[in-house]
């Protein structure tokens, strides 16, 4: 299939050379979209329907559609509605499907396969092996692919309409991310003509988490979906400085947007002159009573300031041009548009409806209380003014320290001036840590458009994390999203994720614990530790297994264990760096391992980690996602007593 693109010769089919030039852009999209990928298999099932059934056809399954030299379709693209029964049909339903072999790889080697009879009662249930196997499989470099693996339920989820938004609740290990990222896929193959036009994004909470992410939308043949952060999504200004936790809760709070909006308005002034234009011999006035009605009508439209900036010219103009024709002369449009630009109306605007830059806005009311006073009254309490402002005003814009919510309201003040353009599908994904005007910014990239929203409400661990999906879901605009909750967990052993799920009570009670298919006896080791030397040591055992290992530590204990990991000639990598066979081991500063998964993990001092966070609560929710990054093995090691909330300090804990 790729080399009959690369065989195309546009100078037959382009008549000139705009045609050939986008023609060859789309023959090279085309051939990177074909590229072989190593270890990645073409098909990894097979479908066999009952003769009453697409007449009794088969049907490989497979990352995309591959078909022979003469156009037939050898794979079916796992997106196509032919394939949906690889994944829901059961017994009970088997949706004419009479066979489901699916394929076991080892290195991109066809190593095994496994049969499911849908329709012979007589048939022994002997599936799961590979499944299990595949979901299993050691994690060496970014995030795989799940799609060999997907369940009923998340199939549902990744088959959801573009026009709705979706919100999926899920624990550790549901495989929430993954679904999110299918479902993008998806809905480029079933809206792709919508899609490329309107454009898709995907919104991660750091560039680590990017990284891990990145191959996924490739492997199955998706090349332009963008990935991004939220700080990189409102990257107006530098973000340099970082807020104290009051700070950043107020800032982040959705009430700073009619703060904001009452700063921005403030700007119009009531005319109190008339605007006099002169046309030849002629003088057109505008009386003041007019030019004050012409305000307040655009006031009252609500509509963005910028564009009311640029409509109250030709309203102006617009109300000399009636004069104009009432005294008997014939003006045109021409006219009307000589009059908007003239001199007279463009002073009376800037007078009237001045030029707003948003950064020196935010600038303003961050640095002068009485400015902030008046636009924050009855808004903002007297204390939460004081935390928001800056102890030592900048001079400039470009000589703030703004912090990553200073950024969040500049982008708040820039859509209230100019509207923000809406993409098609936004994924938002670990959205549980976003403030009520992140929400907003991320919104306002899919007003038009539809979202998916991954998230745990157990995991949130910033001081403004999400309450309720129901409140998030209307800071983002979209109140009217269905919430879909994955419970059952295929990459935590369950062992771990029920050892985690205790401290799930004291953090995010009414939360329902995930329940985890895979039972894994010895998962769990939880040992005293004498210090760095000991959690060196089991670094080292984690590591003779197969597979990536984490060490996740307290972000005060990453520069002491580094040292002793480099002392101990252990090559070690930062989060976010790919792993290879020589260098297996990632330091993972607690911070920032939400969203990361490794095979063993070692896990430094719990109690260092809650002890970490400004509250208990946040530091047992980091803790939680801590002890649930191991997709095989965990190991605890704890120098200070383990927090009481697990179980005490260890007695009725498995150990080893």
């Amino acid at each position: 299939m790729r080399e009959d693109v690369e065989a195309l010769d546009i100078r037959d089919v382009t008549a000139n050379w705009v045609n050939a030039a986008v023609l060859e852009s789309q023959i090279s999209e085309r051939i990177k979209a074909l590229a072989d990928l190593a270890h990645t298999p073409l098909f990894f099932g097979r479908l066999d329907y009952q003769r009453t059934t697409q007449q009794g056809q088969r049907f490989y399954i497979g990352r995309r559609h591959v078909h022979d030299g003469g156009g037939d379709p050898m794979v079916i693209d796992w997106r196509a509605p032919v394939s949906q029964p690889f994944y829901r049909a059961s017994r009970k339903d088997p949706m004419g499907v009479r066979l489901r072999r699916r394929f076991g790889y080892t290195g991109g080697e066809l190593t095994a396969y496994e049969d499911e009879h849908l329709t012979d009662p007589a048939a022994a249930d002997l599936t799961g092996t590979l499944l299990r196997a595949e979901i299993e499989r050691p994690r060496v470099g970014p995030m795989r692919d799940i799609v060999a693996t997907i369940q009923p339920e998340q199939d549902e989820i990744v088959r959801s309409g573009l026009t709705g938004t979706v919100c999926v609740q899920g624990g550790p290990g549901t495989g929430k991310t993954a679904v999110g990222l299918h479902r993008v896929a998806y809905l480029l193959y079933a809206h792709r003509e919508r899609l490329a036009r309107t454009g898709t994004l995907v919104v991660g909470p750091n560039r680590s988490f990017l990284h891990y992410i990145e191959q996924v939308l490739p492997a199955l043949g998706e090349l332009e979906v963008k990935q991004t952060t939220v700080t990189d999504l409102v990257a107006h200004v530098e973000v340099r400085g970082t807020d104290e936790p009051p700070a950043a809760l107020v800032k982040g709070d959705a009430r700073m947007a009619r703060v904001l909006r009452r700063a921005i308005r403030s700007h119009v002034t009531t005319p109190t002159e008339p605007v006099v234009v002169v046309r030849g011999s002629r003088r057109w006035r505008v009386p003041t009573y007019e030019l004050q009605h012409i305000v307040a009508e655009l006031l009252d439209r609500d509509i963005r300031y910028g564009a009311a900036r640029d409509a109250l010219p030709q309203r102006i103009a617009h109300a000399v041009l009636l004069r104009m024709e009432a005294a008997g002369e014939a003006p045109d449009d021409r006219v009307q548009d000589a009059v908007a630009r003239g001199a007279a109306v463009k002073a009376a605007v800037k007078a009237i409806w001045p030029q707003v830059d948003p950064a020196k806005l935010v600038l303003r009311l961050l640095s002068q209380p009485e400015f902030l006073a008046e636009h924050a009254e009855g808004v903002l309490s007297a204390d939460e003014q004081r935390a928001v402002l800056w102890t030592r005003p900048p001079r400039s814009v470009r000589s703030a320290r703004w912090s990553a919510a200073d950024a969040v309201l500049i982008d708040e003040a820039n859509d209230l001036v100019e509207r923000t353009p809406s993409l098609g599908h936004v994924v938002l994904d670990e959205a549980q840590d976003l403030s009520p005007m992140q929400y907003r910014a991320v919104g306002r990239r899919c007003t038009t458009g539809s979202a998916t929203v991954l998230g745990d409400l157990a995991q949130g661990t910033t001081p403004w994390a999400t309450a309720s999906w129901s409140e998030a879901l209307t800071h983002l605009g979209k109140p009217d999203a269905v919430v879909e909750e994955l419970t059952a967990g295929f990459r935590v052993p369950r062992e771990v994720i029920a050892y985690a799920s205790r401290l799930l009570p004291h953090m995010s009670p009414g939360l329902t614990e995930v329940r985890s298919v895979r039972e894994s006896p010895g998962s769990l080791r939880i040992r005293p530790s004498r210090g760095d030397g000991d959690v060196v040591t089991a670094c080292l055992s984690a590591l003779r297994h197969e597979g990536s290992t984490g060490l996740i530590a307290a972000d005060a204990r990453v520069p002491a264990l580094a040292s002793a990991l480099t002392g101990a000639g252990v090559p070690f990598l930062a989060p976010g760096e790919e792993t290879t066979r020589d260098t297996r081991l990632t330091l993972v500063p607690a911070s920032l391992a939400k969203g990361l998964e490794y095979d063993h993990v070692v896990l430094d001092d719990p109690a260092a980690v809650v002890a970490a966070e400004p509250d208990e609560r946040t530091g047992l929710r980091r803790l939680y996602v801590a002890l649930t990054r191991a997709v095989s093995g965990l190991t605890v090691l704890h120098s200070s007593p383990l927090p009481w909330q697990l179980g005490g300090n260890g007695a009725d804990q498995p150990r080893g």
